[in-house]
This record gives C-alpha cells, sequence and structure tokens, in this order.
C-alpha cells in the first residue's frame, strides 16, 4: 500500500451467502482472521475499493448479525463507478443478482456508506498514491510508491491467456466489445512502461509487466531501466 494510503480492503465472496454457484455458497473463511493478522480490523478500514458489483468482489461488504446483513467496515467509504451503479439500477437482474445486491449492496448503500464517484478518462486520485482508472464499466486502481507502480485490473482482465489473445471474453462480461474494447486499450497503456499488472483472477504469479510480442502481449519481467525483458 503507498505510503499514507488510508487503511484497506478489498471484499472477495463473503461467508454465509446463498449463492447459485456450488463454489461459493455458504462460505465460512478465514477472511477476517486473515486481516487481522495483517494488523486491520474491520472498524480501522476506511476506504473498501470496489473495482465493479460482481458477487465475487462485494461479498465481505456486510456480514450477518442477528438475521440482518450489515456493513462490514462500518467506517469505510465504499467507492465504486457511477457509471456502473446508475447501469445496475436500470438493468432487469435475475434472482441470484439480486440476491447479491440485496444481501452485499443495498446495505452498505442504506447506511449511507457507498460512495459512486465519476471517473474521469485520466482518472482520480481518491488517496496519496491510488487513482482510479476507467475501464468500462468498470474501474481499475492504478498504485505508486517509492518510485514503483503497479495496476489492480479487477476483471478487465481475466486471465493471462487474454494478454495472447485479448479477443477473448469472460462469460461474465455483458457488453462483449466493449470487454475487449477496454481490454486491448488496458494492455497498450501498460505494455513495456514497467508498471506490474496484478491480475484480480490470475494464478500464480498473479503479477507481472506486459510486454508486447506482435500484435498481442504477453506477461514477464521488465528489467528497471535496462530496456531489457525476460519471460
Amino acid at each position: 500500500m503507498p505510503s499514507g494510503s488510508p487503511s484497506s480492503a478489498y471484499t472477495g465472496i463473503g461467508n454465509g451467502k446463498s449463492r447459485a454457484n456450488p463454489a461459493w455458497h455458504n462460505l465460512n473463511t478465514t477472511y477476517l482472521d486473515n486481516l487481522r493478522t495483517l494488523g486491520l480490523t474491520p472498524d480501522s478500514v476506511d476506504l473498501v475499493v470496489l473495482t465493479h458489483l460482481h458477487t465475487d468482489h462485494v461479498g465481505w461488504n456486510t456480514h450477518e448479525v442477528n438475521g440482518s446483513w450489515v456493513p462490514t467496515f462500518r467506517n469505510a467509504r465504499h467507492i465504486t463507478s457511477r457509471v456502473e451503479r446508475d447501469f445496475w439500477a436500470g438493468y432487469a437482474m435475475d434472482a441470484p443478482r439480486r440476491q447479491m445486491f440485496e444481501d452485499s449492496v443495498i446495505p452498505v448503500e442504506q447506511a449511507g456508506l457507498l460512495d459512486p464517484v465519476e471517473v474521469p478518462g485520466d482518472g482520480i486520485e481518491i488517496a496519496p498514491g491510488m487513482r482510479l482508472l476507467p475501464t468500462p464499466g468498470h474501474i481499475s486502481i492504478h498504485l505508486s510508491s517509492a518510485g514503483q507502480t503497479a495496476l489492480i485490473s479487477g476483471d478487465a482482465v481475466h486471465h493471462p491467456v487474454q494478454l495472447a489473445h485479448p479477443s477473448l471474453n469472460s462469460c461474465v462480461d455483458i457488453d462483449a466489445t466493449q470487454a475487449e474494447t477496454t481490454r486491448r486499450r488496458l494492455l497498450a497503456s501498460l505494455a513495456g512502461t514497467g508498471t506490474l499488472l496484478l491480475g484480480s483472477h490470475f494464478p500464480a504469479p498473479t503479477g507481472g509487466h506486459v510486454l508486447s510480442e506482435g500484435d498481442a502481449y504477453r506477461l514477464g519481467h521488465q528489467a528497471s531501466g535496462a530496456g531489457a525483458a525476460s519471460s
């Protein structure tokens, strides 16, 4: 985390939630204990960044207390894209997505903790060293500290295979054309820059530098200041 940044958290799938995906249904994980080992308690977190409002990215926004879903991070500003929140407000959701909104998004909204922000084309700084970039309809997170930079891609790039084949979309991309356009633009902006790409869904290793390879890309290592690269 960049020096001077707020205490922040990323909120995954959550515990005890009814989900259509069996792998996500009624989980009982050690997420909060894991945070505590890092020196974070729920009340110490004052910033939650939601790259987008999918089930596997919002679950720990809330936890169950006496049969009700209440905000886990009750002192935190929960940032998301205004464009995306407005999109879902007018979207005919299926039952699983509606359930997710009811237990993991709306309680935070009703508590006055959800903060949809406008993200201009050149991004917006929300904390020292932390900048949101538009990856429609979605946001990615650019981090900078001690002369180093990284970008958390969220779902803009799901898997490293999409570097070699940027036209490949995920089944959760509602607008396939926009998804591909966004992914190509993002990868082009990162190629050869030395900015570390941190894939939210990448298998290990979850980070690497984007290197150009013909009309596509690959994940590798950009040697600092040397202009050399290796895979």
